[in-house]
């Protein structure tokens, strides 16, 4: 792994990700407790076809999950806004709450890279430094982990906007056809 093959965070609200042309929409209160179900009203579009629903629909429910927690701190007057595309080859989303954004981006992203290093050299003492990923605001609950999964599965990019609230992401799905892999 050379440094260019580690994947960061990064904001850039001009990113073609944010274009929310021929995008679902839905607004949701930030009621933690029904995270869940937000999630299965937005999956509920997506094609049979995708065979990875079970995963989209884990990752789409950590990113309303953090936008409830994290940017509108549980305060169920404070909007998670959802903009949504799905087809068989992708998955589209765009999250944005109301919250101060996340401020500790690119100290999670030197955190990432000394946990990658330690990946790649082997260093599985040094390692324990790079479990969990924490700030000031962090509970017991809190580690970053999700963030190190959503670099790995939206393979077609994972990027804030200038603020920070808000955060679009693509995935894409590659379909077979008689065993052979079509794009």
């Amino acid at each position: 792994m050379v440094a260019e093959d580690i994947k960061e965070l990064r904001a850039d609200g001009n990113d073609p990700l944010f274009d929310k042309s021929n995008m679902l929409y839905k607004e949701f209160p930030s009621d933690f407790r029904q995270i869940r179900y937000f999630t299965l009203l937005i999956v509920q579009s997506a094609p049979l076809e995708i065979k990875e629903i079970n995963l989209l629909e884990q990752q789409i429910s950590e990113v309303i999950k953090n936008a409830v927690k994290h940017g509108n701190h549980c305060d169920i007057n404070k909007k998670v806004r959802v903009w949504y595309s799905f087809s068989a080859t992708h998955a589209h989303i765009i999250v944005k709450d109301e919250g101060e954004g996340f401020k500790d981006l690119e100290k999670w992203n030197d955190f990432n890279k000394k946990r990658l290093e330690c990946l790649r050299d082997s260093n599985f003492e040094e390692l324990s430094n790079y479990v969990t990923f924490r700030t000031k605001k962090s509970d017991d609950q809190d580690g970053g982990n999700a963030l190190f999964a959503a670099l790995e599965y939206w393979d077609g990019g994972f990027v804030y906007d200038d603020e920070r609230n808000g955060v679009a992401m693509l995935k894409r799905f590659h379909q077979k056809r008689h065993g052979v892999t079509l794009d």
